[in-house]
């Protein structure tokens, strides 16, 4: 009832909005002069006004003004700033104004740590969103040299790492299935390569990232901790064109430009590590002595693709495509194992301009994402794999009205099919064959409507609503209102506050205790309700230094209710009645993030602080059903204290320098406290069972690591080309990767006298060089 009164206030003062609000509004399209291409999160504004706002997915934008005469400034990263005049005499009046920006030669702006103005960022009414470009992650240093954009938002505030060495997102309080990772809009289930040491977003490929922490907008739905959204390039409309780079473990290559000028265009992007290549020679000539213990084999490849046609002056169509694999194998006379797993998605979209108020984006997509184990074991074969497959529709409509409205409103269905834990057990001669395994299916689906409202110069509103559901065996309806306000006190500070509601349906059963990826999804059941949160966030944003500094200060609190864990050992896999394994829980979050940036000058970067709290509590019907003994306590990825320096130096126009230093509160961890022996009825076969106290209530040894690189432009003959010089960890710090108990025994009578922790770290200080082309 509460979510109700709740929604029919909402849909009131949209309505009543409409009906009263009525100012002048200009509105148009960003593009490129070199390619045509929309400049999706460019900048437009009106410095006197202290207004501004960015372009959308179709590189559109409206502005909200007063009569009389302005000067409307449009940029974007790596391309020169327009600035054309408009007068406005009516009131009523609406008015055409669209911006074709010059590339420019970005050598000594290549710094700069963001597309847009930290003004713009100011008068944003959206608040805890991180923006980020391929260009910028690139100037960043690389682990092996191969830049991640992933690792890159690990950077800001409130987003942090699984741990060392990995891409994971915990975002605010959330487990890494909570993240909604969306690659043209079709869903990403594992965003990862190398068992999580990178991800599967080849920088040359994508256009953009957009990061959203809280403050969601109603179109999104389905996670509850965060979005991720990464745009794909285009292409250029020109004239073809290449670009990639060759690392330590791995090369790129990326080629763009048209098929028909200024009709079809194209760009497709690869990506392959080859450290296989090596350990594969190793092997060989290894093989037969003595001592030979194969290396495991391994290695990782991509693909993405992208066609866009103009159909006409109002119509555009693209197909998008992702292909990732990863192959993990190990091969010796007596044993033969094998790990595979990856993800496919692609994306048919039309865009549609029905006129200068009203655009339209609809698409089909599919996405799948799929492991396997395979064993082989003398004459027997074993095979495990777990899968999950999508369709979906979805159409989405802008449209800006007079009075400064910004009405976004769609709908969307997903078809999903789940195969969980799919077991074949066979006899190489074929005497034996066995089979096992659970599929599922449900139907996700969504609409929405919300109004970005400019009510005057110093206060927007962005409010929405969301009705989302999901039917199985059983139907579950939900409605899930958002909204976010901004006030500027005066033209340097700004206040701002969200609320969201979240739900989601699908969830990832993933055991823990594996060293390798055993990722399965389960839908939403009679006997398994969706997860639901809810999330308030305040803070304000301070411009100083004449406009070269930008503070921020937000605070935050989550409240999440049937969370999911597993009681003590749970079978995953070949399991008729999964769900009976689950716990369900309540989660809490809150924290403080302090983020400090500056984007001008030749020294640029950011500081970012988080001070947090992350809790989970599963008090069940019975002991078998309690963790902790019903009691609170900190997931393991609880950090009290997580702070990131980022600074990047122009030294010339063709040597910069770049540094990283992150430093955080070790991750909880349980210990046992004592142990027990036990001996048999006769005195013999002494077995020692540890004993445990409130789970993770112990912490590993902070984290820190300094990263250093360097950028020297070359001087090609034709085209553009560099060298990127990178070293991480520094001071080789030995960060803690896990702890374990090794047993200390007497040398004489080979007992047991003591239990010795030793730490075990991933990586130590870590040189490479990478080569940079374009032409």
């Amino acid at each position: 009832m509460r979510f109700f009164h709740l929604s029919l206030t909402c849909m009131l003062l949209f309505l009543s909005a409409h009906c009263f609000a009525q100012k002048a509004v200009v509105r148009g399209v960003v593009r490129g002069t070199t390619d045509g291409e929309i400049l999706i999160g460019a900048t437009v504004a009106v410095p006197a006004l202290n207004l501004g706002t960015i372009t959308n997915e179709n590189g559109s934008y409206t502005l909200t003004l007063p009569a009389g005469e302005h000067e409307v400034h449009a940029s974007y990263l790596g391309y020169a700033s327009h600035t054309r005049q408009v007068r406005i005499t009516d009131t009523e009046q609406q008015q055409r104004l669209n911006f074709s920006l010059e590339p420019t030669n970005t050598e000594l702006r290549e710094v700069q740590v963001e597309t847009n103005t930290l003004r713009q960022k100011l008068n944003d009414t959206r608040m805890s969103v991180e923006r980020l470009t391929a260009r910028e992650a690139k100037l960043l240093p690389a682990l092996f040299g191969e830049v991640d954009l992933v690792k890159v938002l690990q950077l800001k505030p409130g987003v942090q790492s699984g741990g060392e060495g990995t891409s994971g997102l915990y975002v605010r309080g959330g487990g890494p299935d909570q993240n909604l990772v969306l690659l043209d809009d079709a869903v990403i289930y594992n965003p990862s390569h190398l068992f999580g040491f990178f991800s599967v977003f080849n920088p040359d490929a994508v256009e953009s990232v957009e990061l959203y922490k809280g403050g969601f907008p109603a179109q999104y739905g389905g996670r509850l901790s965060s979005v991720m959204e990464v745009k794909l390039n285009d292409g250029n409309n020109q004239g073809v064109r290449a670009n990639g780079g060759l690392g330590l473990i791995a090369s790129r290559l990326t080629v763009d430009g048209p098929i028909i000028k200024d009709k079809l265009r194209f760009v497709v992007s690869g990506r392959r590590t080859y450290a296989d290549i090596f350990t594969r020679q190793i092997n060989r000539l290894s093989e037969g002595k003595e001592d030979y213990s194969p290396i495991p084999d391994y290695y990782f490849y991509d693909l993405n693709a992208k066609l866009t046609y103009k159909l006409g002056r109002n119509d555009e169509l693209s197909l998008s495509g992702y292909y990732g694999r990863d192959f993990f194998g190990f091969n010796d006379d007596d044993f033969k194992f094998g790990f595979d797993w990856g993800n496919t998605m692609g994306t048919l979209r039309w865009r549609h301009k029905f006129n200068n108020s009203l655009y339209a984006t609809s698409s089909v997509q599919t996405t799948r994402y799929q492991y396997s184990i395979k064993n082989e074991i003398d004459v027997f074969n074993l095979s495990l794999t777990s899968a999950v497959r999508d369709y979906t529709f979805k159409t989405d409509f802008d449209l800006f009205l007079k009075g400064g409205h910004s009405v976004k409103f769609g709908a969307m269905a997903t078809h999903h099919h789940f195969t969980v834990g799919r077991l074949s057990f066979q006899a190489s001669d074929s005497t034996l064959n066995l089979g096992a395994g659970t599929t599922y299916s449900g139907v996700e689906f969504g609409a929405y409507a919300s109004d970005d409202y400019q009510v005057n110069a110093r206060l927007s509103v962005n409010y929405g609503l969301r009705l989302s559901g999901f039917r199985s065996d059983t139907t579950y309806i939900a409605f899930e209102p958002r909204t976010a306000v901004k006030y500027n006190l005066n033209e340097s500070t700004s206040v701002k506050a969200s609320f969201a509601s979240m739900k989601q349906y699908i969830h990832l059963v993933s055991n823990s205790g594996a060293s390798l990826p055993t990722d399965v999804w389960y839908p939403s059941t009679a006997g398994v309700a969706p997860q639901r949160s809810q999330q308030v966030a305040a803070g304000f944003s301070k411009l100083f230094g004449r406009g070269r500094y930008l503070l921020t200060n937000e605070v935050y609190y989550k409240w999440m209710r049937n969370q999911l864990d597993f009681r003590d050992g749970a079978n995953l896999f070949v399991n008729d009645s999964l769900q009976k394994e689950f716990l369900f829980g309540l989660g809490r979050s809150y924290g403080n993030e302090i983020y400090l940036e500056k984007i001008k000058g030749k020294t640029t970067g950011w500081v970012g602080y988080t001070l947090s709290w992350t809790y989970r509590k599963f008090d069940g019907s019975n002991d078998l059903d309690d963790i902790n003994d019903g009691n609170w306590f900190p997931t393991r990825y609880d950090r009290r204290h997580d702070l990131s320096l980022v600074l990047l130096h122009q030294l010339n126009k063709r040597l910069s320098l770049t540094g990283s230093f992150v430093f955080s509160s070790g991750n909880p961890y349980s210990i046992p406290v004592a142990r027990m022996a036990f001996q048999d009825v006769e005195g013999k076969g002494t077995s020692i069972v540890p004993i445990y106290e409130d789970r993770n209530s112990y912490r590993l040894s902070s984290y820190h690591r300094l990263d250093l690189s360097a950028v020297l432009k070359l001087r090609p003959k034709r085209g553009e080309a560099d060298l990127t010089f990178s070293v991480y960890n520094a001071y080789n710090r030995r960060n803690p990767y896990f702890v374990y108990f090794d047993q200390v025994k007497d040398k004489e009578r080979r007992d047991v006298v003591r239990f010795q922790a030793k730490q075990v770290s991933l990586f130590p200080i870590i040189p490479s060089v990478t080569y940079n082309f374009k032409f």
